[in-house]
């Protein structure tokens, strides 16, 4: 896991280059982005990158965190295989909280340094090398979001959707496969991508 392809998606030209001069000594393949919509098409295109490194403070909010958290959200809907690391000069404590919930893995106050993001990103290198092997041995984990008082019904929903969605997406949209993994009959999977309004194209 090594070649883990980085994102970086910074809107300061100097620190990128800071950054990505750091994580190139290191043999990392780095990509960068300096908005949700180029980091959205880089992760789209290479399906290599497995680390994010994300500053929330983007354009057209560089101010806020509003851009940053909207590309977690858009990373996390479409369970994308990636370890998002936070960047942020903004209110910290609000602005970790609010990331940790929208699926980062790690949260880091800037100004970080160059050996404090590394470390971060060797933490990501080797949770993703623990996950790939849990895969090989037929686990796959999933993460789900709840709020206490909504009932178990719409846990287990969201539980059943987004262990469908990655199966599906980890065989290739491969239906088969898919029911072979999951323990059940081909019709079930049907059932579920009718239920859940999965389609291949999602």
């Amino acid at each position: 896991m090594t070649d883990a392809g980085i994102l970086l998606v910074e809107d300061d030209p100097a620190l990128r280059m800071m950054l990505r001069g750091t994580l190139e000594l290191h043999d990392f393949r780095v990509h960068e982005a300096e908005c949700r919509e180029q980091a959205l098409r880089q992760l789209h295109a290479d399906g290599g990158i497995r680390i994010v490194i994300l500053d929330l403070g983007l354009p057209p909010h560089a101010h806020d965190i509003i851009e940053g958290i909207a590309t977690l959200r858009a990373i996390d809907a479409e369970i994308m295989t990636v370890k998002t690391i936070v960047l942020t000069g903004q209110d910290q404590e609000a602005a970790a909280l609010e990331a940790i919930r929208e699926g980062a893995f790690d949260f880091l106050a800037k100004p970080a340094s160059a050996d404090t993001i590394l470390r971060a990103v060797q933490r990501a290198v080797l949770f993703l090398q623990k996950e790939s092997e849990l895969q090989r041995e037929g686990i796959t984990r999933i993460a789900v979001n709840a709020q206490i008082g909504e009932g178990l019904k719409s846990l287990r929903d969201d539980a059943e959707e987004r262990l469908v969605r990655q199966i599906l997406k980890e065989t290739g949209f491969n239906v088969y496969q898919s029911a072979k993994r999951l323990g059940v009959k081909r019709e079930n999977i049907y059932y579920f991508m009718k239920k859940f309004g999965i389609e291949r194209d999602d």
